[in-house]
């Protein structure tokens, strides 16, 4: 194709050769266009709206520019004749892009107007006697041409796609942040129209390492919202919103994660998924939280109440388990494990000796000096409340 194109910007055609063909433009356009409509179903409705204007405008401007390239009456410039066409086809290519139309719908148009056109043109060449020699070079000449055009139309429809992407991968990042930051409804829903995002029920927070979450993300629902930094406080995590994970979908999407590292937040109406995105973060940072698994936090939900408040879980441990201060530190230790076995058994002896490997007498001597450090203490109901939330965290004493 490229080494045909000089034939078109070189070829001549006399202005008496011309000039029939040029009065019977306005004909083969309309041939044209009804040829495309009738054998291309994607441009049927098109040509009836706002849009049927712009692509005719484009169907006579490619065929003038033809006219105007092969025949003698340009400057000497035997480039720009060819702008117009190449400019318009190019800018085909975006709008039919932008309007959701496919690449193969547009290069069938094409297809269909070459051979149309070629037909219509061909006539009138006939018509006015042109040689058998001339109409073959022009026959050539007319599908170089629109190889030239469609190849335009061609780059402004993936120039079209690769902008509108990008530009639709800002808007999502932008309504994923307004999300996580807790904006107001105004905002979001601002936001989710201008990324042509459809909202769904629920939104559920999943954490993921940054080098996951390409294989993750395919695992889900496509319409899942993804950040590559999740915040501060879990660097090298990124976020995914994932929608509708809730009920027994829930269960789904644990499994589709099966072998993955993700935290998985609960499920919340889509504009309060900040507080699912939070969840997920207080449960990763918990100690002892794997990353090496799914972890779900509905698995963690007593651990996560208890730490809403460390500094008020901190003065409560300190308040309640004063009274062991008197013992030394080893025996104090011994006596807070078997508090908190005590408590958890309900005051089974023999349990108590099974979990911590003692002889039940023992438990029942430590018990006694538990007594007698808290007096009637342990059988007040609010205290022994205190205590079974003081010694209830993992990891404390």
């Amino acid at each position: 194709m490229t080494e045909a194109l000089p034939d078109v910007r070189t070829f001549r055609l006399s202005p008496e050769v011309v000039a029939p063909l040029r009065e019977r433009l306005s004909h083969v356009s309309t041939q044209t266009i009804d040829a495309i409509m009738a054998e291309v179903p994607a441009y049927a409705e098109a040509f009836t709206g706002d849009l049927g204007a712009k692509i005719e405008r484009a169907v006579r401007t490619a065929l003038g520019t033809f006219l105007k390239l092969v025949s003698r009456d340009h400057g000497p410039d035997p480039q720009s004749p060819l702008a117009p066409g190449l400019e318009a086809a190019y800018a085909l290519g975006r709008g039919e892009a932008r309007n959701g139309r496919s690449l193969d719908a547009l290069l069938a148009a094409y297809r269909v107007g070459a051979r149309v056109s070629w037909h219509e043109l061909a006539e009138i060449s006939v018509a006015t006697g042109q040689p058998a020699a001339t109409i073959a070079h022009f026959a050539e000449l007319v599908f170089v041409y629109i190889d030239e055009l469609s190849a335009a139309s061609v780059v402004g429809h993936s120039d079209e796609l690769a902008s509108s992407g990008r530009a639709r991968t800002r808007h999502l990042e932008q309504l994923t942040l307004a999300l996580l930051a807790g904006e107001t409804q105004h905002t979001i829903v601002t936001a989710a129209q201008r990324a042509d995002w459809s909202p769904p029920r629920t939104l559920t927070a999943v954490l993921v390492p940054e080098h996951a979450v390409r294989t993750v993300v395919d695992l889900l629902d496509r319409r899942t919202l993804r950040l590559s930094e999740a915040g501060p406080a879990v660097p090298d995590f990124s976020v995914l919103l994932v929608p509708d994970a809730d009920g027994t979908a829930r269960a789904a999407v644990l499994g589709l994660l099966r072998g993955q590292n993700a935290v998985v937040g609960p499920a919340r109406p889509w504009l309060q998924v900040k507080a699912s995105y939070d969840r997920a973060v207080r449960t990763l940072l918990l100690p002892g939280t794997s990353t090496k698994t799914v972890v779900d936090t509905e698995d963690h939900l007593a651990t996560l109440v208890l730490t809403a408040d460390p500094q008020a879980l901190a003065d409560l441990r300190a308040k309640v388990l004063e009274p062991l201060s008197a013992a030394a530190d080893l025996s104090a230790a011994k006596l807070a494990e078997t508090l908190r076995s005590w408590l958890r058994h309900q005051g089974r002896r023999e349990d108590v000796a099974a979990e911590l490997f003692i002889h039940p007498q023992t438990v029942r001597y430590r018990m006694t000096r538990l007594r007698d450090l808290y007096g009637d203490r342990l059988r007040d109901p609010e205290w022994l409340s205190s205590l079974f939330i003081a010694l209830s965290v993992p990891g404390e004493a």
